[in-house]
């Protein structure tokens, strides 16, 4: 079988609150209700004038889970304008529009009323699965029971979202759990047919955290999920690995498809030790392989005409643009 040419999306990244009501043994991204939890809409717009200058195609809109059930957060949101993060989402997700960039949201477990909602304004959504095992990292967040988190991707299935998910490696999780995670995601695949791509990411310790000084695994482990990913997955099912985060260059010979959204303009706000690697380098990153931009959405989806009708001339503008840079690119590699 044919490999496919390495991917990856030029985005940009919101983070619109890092206030979240799980307390993942891991994270330094929550942080407590406080001024300035939420994301000014000055510095929103101004991230996304930069970006669509930049030549971004994505808007990633991310946010804690549910930050309206911690004390006090109420007032922070409602000083931008806004009674909930999903209304200020919605809002910016229209703002990307105009600028000229799709929207995908990661905003963690959503109830089905709200996976509809926004999804008449993102060309994308996802949400990771990171595991289906019960692990101690995962003690005191009720948005991390495997069972949530397998409905709500199974409810954006049923609204024929295009979506991204996947696992986080090295939290507690057993070869055999991963397993089981692939299975349940490559079911849920063939039952309604949305899920693009599964990000296999590797956890990297913080400081800070009560998983500082938890081991973390190494390239051949990775190596080693990614060939099982391949194995237990849909072919149509894109894999990807975040190219900041571990030795990409080794792991693209594993089987990878995709490199994710990389931004030239924005940090990764989860992973703030980790920078992006320079648009140019993922070229060296995908060596013969090759490497081409893509849209948040697959054209797969485009074709299935699964996305808001008012991003209809958006994705074909871009989808032209994108077909263009790509050529160019093409052509200069070639002599």
């Amino acid at each position: 079988m044919q490999q496919r040419v390495i991917t990856y999306s030029r985005n940009a990244f919101l983070p619109l609150t890092s206030v979240c009501r799980n307390r993942c043994g891991y994270c330094t991204f929550r942080r407590p209700v406080g001024d300035g939890c939420v994301m000014a809409r000055e510095e929103a717009e101004r991230v996304l004038e930069m970006s669509a200058s930049a030549g971004c195609t994505e808007a990633l809109f991310t946010f804690g889970e549910m930050p309206e059930q911690e004390a006090g957060f109420i007032d922070n949101i409602e000083k931008q304008g806004f009674s909930t993060v999903l209304e200020y989402c919605y809002h910016l997700s229209e703002r990307a529009i105009e600028y000229g960039m799709l929207p995908h949201t990661n905003a963690g477990v959503l109830e089905y009323d709200d996976l509809e909602w926004l999804s008449e304004v993102n060309a994308s959504m996802g949400l990771m699965l990171e595991t289906t095992a019960e692990i101690p990292a995962h003690k005191n967040c009720p948005g991390k029971r495997p069972e949530v988190r397998i409905e709500c991707i199974e409810n954006a299935g049923k609204l024929r979202i295009p979506f991204t998910t996947g696992l986080l490696l090295g939290i507690g999780e057993t070869e055999s759990d991963r397993e089981e995670s692939f299975e349940v995601i490559a079911g849920i695949h063939k039952r309604y047919g949305h899920i693009q791509e599964v990000i296999i990411q590797n956890f990297c310790p913080k400081e800070g955290t009560a998983m500082e000084r938890w081991p973390v695994i190494g390239s051949s482990e990775i190596c080693e999920t990614i060939k099982t990913a391949k194995e237990i997955l849909p072919r149509d099912i894109a894999v990807q690995i975040p190219p900041n985060l571990a030795d990409a260059s080794r792991l693209i010979g594993c089987g990878v498809d995709d490199l994710g959204g990389v931004s030239p303009v924005t940090i990764d706000y989860v992973n703030p030790e980790h920078p992006w690697p320079a648009i140019d380098e993922l070229k060296v990153i995908a060596g013969d392989r090759g490497i081409q931009e893509r849209l948040c959405i697959y054209q797969k989806y485009i074709r299935k005409g699964w996305y808001p009708s008012a991003l209809s001339d958006l994705i074909d503008k871009l989808g032209k643009d994108i077909q263009q840079r790509n050529e160019i690119n093409s052509l200069n590699n070639s002599q």
